[in-house]
């Protein structure tokens, strides 16, 4: 018994040293019987790995976010013509002058046009959200949907 506690011990702790490396760094190791692994490449790239990507925001001065799955409150769907395209547009602008501090997101996703706002983590915040908007008297046919979102990184 006492070998099988001494075993696990020395796994778990063998497999803890290996997690603090990369896997560039693993792969380069020497290992007994095994073959020889050399990456060439700039120590940048090296630097990079582990890291999530958050697209070009950081350069272009805007705020960084991360994709999750959460959920949004539709406000417009309508079909693929160009009147569907301004309604859209006209109730994304409505959104805005009432509730400034949303977001609205506008888009085309084949084969209708939607306007969708808020990046709610949870259910209940959309909820809370959706019956702020059926509230205020403007929006009428409103619905929770799941997207994915964007969340700011501080």
């Amino acid at each position: 018994m006492i070998k099988y506690l001494l075993a696990f011990v020395f796994l778990f702790t063998a497999s803890v040293a290996n997690a603090q490396r990369n896997i560039i760094e693993s792969l380069q190791t020497r290992q007994p019987g095994e073959g020889v692994v050399s990456v060439h490449q700039d120590s940048y790239i090296t630097s990079l790995i582990g890291l999530r990507y958050a697209g070009n925001a950081a350069s272009s001065g805007a705020p960084k976010t991360l994709k999750a799955r959460g959920f949004r409150v539709q406000v417009y769907a309508g079909n693929n013509s160009r009147v569907a395209r301004n309604e859209a547009n006209a109730m994304a602008n409505k959104v805005k002058k009432e509730f400034p501090d949303m977001p609205v997101y506008t888009y085309f996703q084949p084969p209708r046009w939607l306007c969708r706002i808020g990046d709610f983590k949870s259910i209940e915040e959309a909820h809370v959200a959706m019956r702020k908007l059926k509230a205020s008297g403007e929006f009428k046919e409103v619905a929770i949907v799941r997207e994915q979102i964007n969340i700011p990184i501080e």
